[in-house]
């Protein structure tokens, strides 16, 4: 069938299977997409976006108000607070009406999926895309809810699908991805080449790991990210790394922007965030491939399915471990690691796969 163009231009073929949809996209209400500073998926989302219309889309945006992206119709979410009851209840009538005056082929929430109730039994699929661990009660509901075939799951990386596939619905793994494109590759490093700690600094991100992996093998340690001043991370903090800094080759460098993230990381020998909790996914340690440094972190959450021990990397258990693999980065092939992150971790291999299951989705309802 032949749409309308949101903007009054002329109508294009929106067939069930064929290239082009019309597609509507949701990102949280507190942050701009883009951002203005740090945001990880309102990138991913801004991206996206740009990516999906070069290939000929059509696509809305809902988003915080004054947001940038060029999306071919935006729709502001009045609300600016997800755990807002209030704030809820009219962002949903706002994706309600951006579905009616879009006329989307498909919705995908990046944002809340209580967003998505008003529209399980409506007339378009839905995919709805998690970032952290799901709630398995609100996930278990919505499957319920949801008319057969309208709701599908994606989770930012198998482990993060799995989970989700404990309540119940359609889950797929579909891996956040990095800015290949603008992170530069290195192919080889001095030998004074320092390690990388790049991450917020807090105890779950293993700091305090990388500090004594360094002083034990004699590698300097430049840490990079923003850290808290109050509570048990605060605390953390300023016990067990403000004394660390300065001292055995330990630097502290504060939060950094992208020119200097891709400086730093293309610049070490191994990024070490040797993460102490269930990483759902972590664009940092994508990055860092993509620059061609090794990482060496730990065998949880996501990790796995990012770094293969022995070929972009080394995922330890004790700090004893962590001093191993150090000894054995000269061993890691750059130009494998930074392979790694183009063919599975760059916007093109990602945004392919949301394609296909867009494609499948649409034609599927297509052919209901």
């Amino acid at each position: 069938m032949r749409l309308p163009c949101p903007s009054g231009g002329e109508e294009y073929e929106s067939e069930a299977g064929t290239s082009l949809m019309r597609l509507l996209l949701t990102a949280d209400p507190e942050i701009e997409v883009p951002p203005r500073l740090y945001g990880g998926i309102e990138r991913i989302v801004d991206v996206l976006v740009r990516r999906l219309q070069m290939a000929g889309h059509q696509v809305g945006l809902v988003a915080k108000a004054g947001s940038g992206c060029p999306a071919d119709a935006f729709f502001p979410w009045p609300g600016e607070r997800s755990q807002s009851k209030a704030d809820t209840l009219s962002n949903s009538w706002t994706l309600w009406k951006a579905r009616r005056d879009f006329r989307p082929d498909l919705v995908h929430s990046f944002s809340r999926i209580a967003y998505l109730l008003p529209h399980l039994r409506g007339p378009v699929p839905l995919v709805m895309s998690f970032q952290r661990d799901p709630t398995p009660r609100t996930v278990g509901l919505a499957s319920k809810l949801a008319a057969p075939g309208m709701l599908t799951f994606t989770g930012c990386s198998e482990y993060i699908a799995r989970i989700g596939r404990a309540s119940g619905g359609e889950w797929l793994g579909i891996h956040n991805f990095a800015d290949t494109e603008n992170l530069h590759f290195s192919p080889a490093v001095p030998a004074d080449a320092p390690l990388m700690f790049l991450s917020r600094v807090e105890h779950i991100k293993g700091a305090h790991w990388a500090i004594e992996i360094a002083r034990r093998t004699g590698q300097r340690l430049v840490i990079a990210g923003n850290h808290s001043d109050t509570g048990p991370e605060g605390d953390y903090w300023r016990e067990k790394i403000v004394p660390e800094i300065g001292r055995d080759g330990v630097e502290y460098v504060g939060p950094v922007d992208d020119a200097q993230k891709d400086r730093l990381l293309g610049g070490a020998k191994a990024m070490v965030v040797p993460i102490r909790w269930n990483e759902p996914f972590g664009i940092v340690f994508a990055e860092s491939l993509a620059c061609g440094t090794p990482v060496i972190s730990c065998p949880t959450g996501a990790l796995p399915e990012i770094v293969r021990p022995g070929i972009e990397g080394f995922l330890i258990e004790s700090i004893e471990e962590g001093c191993d693999a150090v000894g054995k980065i000269g061993t890691i092939d750059r130009t494998a690691c930074r392979r790694r992150a183009v063919e599975h971790f760059s916007a093109d291999a990602v945004v392919a796969r949301y394609l296909a299951l867009y494609t499948r989705l649409v034609a599927g309802r297509a052919g209901a």
